[in-house]
């Protein structure tokens, strides 16, 4: 018989919610949430404090997944071991994954957002309308208002999805620009 670490009832209340979300749990509403069900107080510091415990729990055992924070809140990942397995499996059954000029476009919204159509099709050379449509559809990039130039046209940006999806908390976590360029020079 397997021994599992005993978990707090508060864990294991914590760990349905994030578990049962469709997106990332914020901290506050998963304290909102579990408070509704406690009669003490509980406040966000001590949840934190609880969430940790769960997070180093996921991380010593051999199992398929972890708790992460991304796209800020809390959610099931897989482990990085087996992300390789997954991606093969994704692949085999996804027909919409997106195309290289949806990539193109969605990097570009990413680094220069608040960004307007023509400024992609400018960078890109060609017509971006079938991109962005995909990307919207996928909920990737958002439309962020409109553009005080003439016509004024919208204005595009990357949705929280988009973090979630990538998995990271800000835009920060990006890779520099600088990062991905390759010296055509260098040795090795």
């Amino acid at each position: 018989m397997i021994q599992s670490p005993e978990i707090s009832p508060l864990l294991a209340q914590a760990e349905a919610l994030i578990f049962a979300a469709d997106k990332p749990l914020p901290l506050a509403e998963l304290c909102r949430l579990l408070q509704m069900f406690r009669e003490e107080a509980l406040s966000e510091g001590d949840l934190a404090a609880e969430l940790e415990k769960l997070q180093a729990m996921y991380a010593a055992r051999a199992g398929g997944f972890e708790l992460r924070m991304a796209g800020g809140g809390f959610a099931f990942y897989t482990k990085p071991a087996h992300q390789a397995l997954l991606a093969m499996a994704v692949a085999e059954r996804s027909k919409k994954r997106l195309s290289t000029a949806a990539l193109e476009t969605l990097s570009i919204i990413a680094y220069k957002q608040p960004v307007i159509k023509s400024e992609l099709e400018s960078i890109r050379g060609v017509s971006c309308d079938y991109s962005i449509q995909r990307l919207l559809e996928k909920n990737l990039i958002i439309m962020t208002g409109k553009s005080d130039g003439p016509g004024r046209p919208l204005l595009y940006g990357t949705s929280d999805f988009f973090m979630e999806y990538f998995g990271i908390n800000s835009l920060n976590e990006l890779p520099q620009l600088k990062e991905l360029e390759q010296n055509e020079n260098s040795i090795g």
